[in-house]
This record gives C-alpha cells, structure tokens and sequence, in this order.
C-alpha cells in the first residue's frame, strides 16, 4: 500500500536538507487558493500544480503535447482512446503509478466540493475503462478528437489518498502526493510555499534543490525584492517597470504574448439583475444594442497604451490571431462613443442606467485599473458606473456561485480566460456554450449565456475529426458568439518575467501564461 506522507515528515526532510543546497527563491503575483490540484480550474493553481503534480500528457511551452504519464496515445476506433501509461514511475511516497490513480483522478477531479470552476469541463461526457496496469481507455459517445488535449489539463493523485479525500488535506501536504519534479512541503498562505527537488523523478531531474515561493502581490514590492536581491525571479513584472528594468544590467527580461483574453462577462439569465439600478426592474444587457453600445464605449487602444503601458494587444476575439480556430474576420470593436450614445437611446435608455462592474485585484495583469477604465468609459456614455473589486480568493467563488442557489451573484463582471487546449474550442466549450455541467460545457459562463446555434456548432466541432473541417467550424462558433456579444473581448496578455543574471537563471515564456519551474533553467 501507497502511505500518505504527512507534513511533519516532509518538514523534517527540508529541515534535514544541506545548508549548502541551491534555493531558488521566487516572488509570485498570483498565489493559489489551494493545493488541492482539482480544486479551481485557475491559472495560478494550475501552474503552481504542474510542478508537483503531472498529466498524461505535457505541454512545452508553446502548448505542443509530449508524453508525460502517458508515453503513447491512439484513437483505437471512433469514440475510444487507448493511453499506455508510463511503467516504473514512483509517487513521491515511493509507491507505484498505475491505471487505479488515473481512474481515480478522472472520477475525483470533476466533482470536488465547493469549486469555484470544476474540472468538469475536460472530463465530463467521457467514461474511463482500466484495461491492465498501464493501460487506460477513454470513451466517448461520439468521436472526440481533443482527448489528448483535454487530458493534458487534469494533474493526477494517488488513488491511496481515498475517496474522501479534502481540499484541507491537500493544503495541509497530508495528500499532496505527486509525481512531479518536486515534492511538496509546506505551504503558509499569504507567506511561502516550499518545494523541493525529487529525486526520484523518472525523467530530468530539476534543475535546484529547492524552491521557495513568496507570493508578492504588490508590484512595487515584487520588484524591489527582486532589485534588493531577496528574490531571484519574479513573474507578472508590471508593465510600468519594463522599460526601466531593461536598463538594469543584473536584470534578464522574458516576454512573450499569451493566449489568454482580457473580457467582460454579462448577466443574461435574470430580468431583475441585482446590480443593475434605474430600469423597473429590466435587465438592459438582454438587447443586443446595449451590448453593443458598452463594446463601442471602450477604447482598447488607449486601455492598451495607457493602462497596459503598451504590453498587451486589442481583442477582437477569443484568442489571439494565428491561434486554431479563430476568424479571420473579427477585429477589435473601434471606439465610438457617440455611435455607444445612439445605441442606447434606440435600445429606450436614452439618459442610461446604473451598473457595478465587479472584478478581481490581484489576478490578472492591472486588472484593478482596467475596471477603472471601464467605469470611466462607460459614465461617458451615461451609464452610470460603480467599480468594486477584490482578491481573486473571494471573487472567483461569488462570481461563480454567490448568489441565490448558488447561481453567479454578479451582473457584470472583468475577467479572463486562457486557453489550456490552446485553441478556440477551450473558451468556447467553457465561456459561450450554455451551461450543462453533466456534460462539461458552460463551467465559467458566468452570464449564463445560451445560443442554440453556437451550442450546435462547438459540439459539432468537437465531434469532427478532420482538422481543417474542425477549425472551420470553430471560426464560425467564434463569429456568432462575439457577433452577438457573448462576451466583450479586450485585449490579449503579454507577459514578462524577470531574473537576477548573477543568479545564472533564465525563463521560458510560455503562451499559456504559467510560471512553472520545468521552464525555469540554469544558464
């Protein structure tokens, strides 16, 4: 039997370590809100997690799929996939990878309590059938060829940790079991996250012995931790200090654009929206003039130039130019105001109404500013605007199900989303298809928004197999939902990490934006 490392014993192998081993000392925006690796389907837990944890399947850094647990992978008829696993890998309590823990990863992952956005959307409408030890199938009803893909975004655990196994388990590193480069040993939230090297790991090994994580909200002091020395990289450099850290001699710079958009989510399932004021009761954002009306309102190019410092790219879509599936026919919505002001006069709100935009201050790059721009855009064009925004530790989980019967509480919300599969089938399953939550679509529509026409042609495209047919149904996906304004695109990330040169350390920049140590490497 596989036995559960508990905390104390992993705290007296890292007090037990030399004095002399390297520490990588890291300073994060973003921290995660669990260790649990199925616990929130969210960037930060998700990078954090893939260097503890591991998939069936890995993604360099610019998404292209290598086998991981997995070492081979083959549709074996139309609606099956056979995975050979990988033999002789070790948990990091010394125990056996095998058939059992995938089983039991894809039937805890989608399901775990109180997730603010579940793992459902790559795992639910398929079974899994054990066929010896190192062999796993994966059934569809109807064929599915992004299985490798969707697998690729669920991390796997021991299956000794049992059925009830918590979040607060996880968090504690009683269950943090992996397979990973590095072993989990302590997490202080809101202090320090420790890793350190596994041994044991059965392909290259990690490049330091350790790994000590401070997440470091404020971007003034991420910088001058790394500056002072304190620490030795750092991610999410703020775009204000780009320019001047290029001057800095000790200081290497990474930067590449990301896959993930900036948008607006809007409440489309309630007549009576609870933030919005001045209506009797209507909800304005059902009129596809008002949508309309709110996109022509925002300048993209000055939130880019003046928010962003230039680091980012307007948006017109769900994913970036080039990416798989996106239209060639979509461009970002030009600004005008005065076109924004008719809109709303024809949609019968000629003097506006009132609306909070809500959103999180620590998790996307400038995203407190960016709502503050939206507010100020939009009291141009005489809605009358409120701007709330918090930790993403409390907003994710009231955006998602806050409200009554846990529906989404709010009625308007910024918020981002990027692409694990690295094309546009990842937002549109998760973003625009109407919510069905049996079957893995709609997990982050927020808005709750639904298009039987969209919905026909994302299933229909996850069920083509023919690469091209595939990418051109998922264009036309893409055109209906932002036509209609699904969602209001505002512009792509661009992300930049730094490192100290004396630290010999140089960063991989990633298009799916994580700050994972595998693309952290020696000089």
């Amino acid at each position: 039997m596989k036995r559960i490392v508990t905390l104390a014993a992993a705290a007296a192998l890292f007090a037990g370590a030399s004095a002399s081993a390297q520490t990588v000392k890291v300073g994060l925006f973003s921290e995660p809100s669990a260790m649990d690796p199925h616990y929130h389907n969210l960037g930060p837990n998700n990078a954090f997690s893939s260097n503890v944890y591991e998939s069936l399947i890995l993604q360099d850094e610019s998404q292209k799929l290598t086998p991981g647990l997995a070492v081979s992978w083959k549709p074996v008829n139309d609606t099956t996939w056979e995975f050979k696993l990988r033999k002789g890998v070790k948990f990091h309590d010394g125990s056996d990878f095998n058939a059992d823990d995938v089983i039991f990863t894809f039937e805890r992952a989608p399901n775990v309590a109180n997730s603010p956005s579940t793992f459902g959307t790559y795992l639910k409408g398929k079974s899994f059938k054990k066929i010896d030890d190192y062999t796993v199938h994966a059934i569809t009803e109807k064929p599915y060829p992004l299985m490798p893909v969707d697998l690729s975004q669920v991390w796997i655990i021991s299956s000794d940790v049992g059925a009830d196994v918590t979040t607060a388990q996880f968090n504690s590193g009683k269950a943090a079991i992996g397979t990973g480069q590095y072993k989990f040993i302590e997490w202080k939230p809101g202090d320090t996250i420790l890793i350190e090297r596994n041994d044991g790991y059965w392909g290259d090994k990690a490049a330091f012995e350790r790994v000590e994580v401070k997440p470091i909200k404020s971007n003034p002091s991420r910088v001058a931790a790394l500056l002072a020395g304190d620490v030795d990289f750092i991610d999410n450099v703020p775009t204000a200090d780009i320019e001047r850290l290029k001057t800095e001699s000790d200081i290497v710079l990474a930067s590449g654009i990301s896959n993930r958009v900036i948008y607006l989510h809007m409440d489309r399932f309630r007549d009576d929206s609870p933030y919005i004021t001045g209506t009797n009761g209507k909800n304005p954002l059902f009129d596809l003039r008002v949508r309309k009306a709110i996109s022509k309102a925002i300048n993209r190019e000055a939130i880019v130039a003046r928010v962003m410092e230039g680091v980012a790219i307007p948006a017109g879509q769900l994913l970036p130019p080039g990416f798989f599936g996106t239209s060639e026919n979509l461009k970002a919505e030009p600004y005008d105001p005065e076109g924004a002001k008719k809109l709303l006069a024809e949609a019968g709100y000629p003097d506006g109404f009132g609306l909070t935009i809500h959103g999180p201050n620590d998790r996307y790059i400038n995203d407190a500013k960016i709502a503050q721009a939206i507010g100020q855009m939009l009291t141009r064009i005489g809605i009358k605007m409120k701007v709330e925004t918090m930790p993403k530790s409390v907003f994710f989980s009231s955006a998602s199900r806050g409200g009554p019967n846990k529906t989404p509480k709010y009625s308007f919300i910024l918020v981002g989303w990027g692409s694990g599969t690295g094309e546009a089938s990842s937002p549109l399953k998760s973003l625009v298809h109407s919510k069905d939550a049996a079957n893995g679509f709609g997990a982050s529509n927020r808005g709750r928004y639904s298009n039987p026409e969209a919905d026909k042609l994302i299933e229909e495209a996850l069920a083509t197999v023919d690469d091209a047919k595939r990418e051109a149904l998922l264009a036309k996906a893409t055109e209906i939902a932002i036509n209609d304004l699904a969602i209001i695109p505002l512009h792509y990330q661009v992300n930049t990490w730094a490192t100290r040169k004396e630290a010999g350390l140089k960063y991989l920049p990633r298009t799916d934006e994580r700050t994972q140590f595998r693309s952290l490497v020696k000089q």
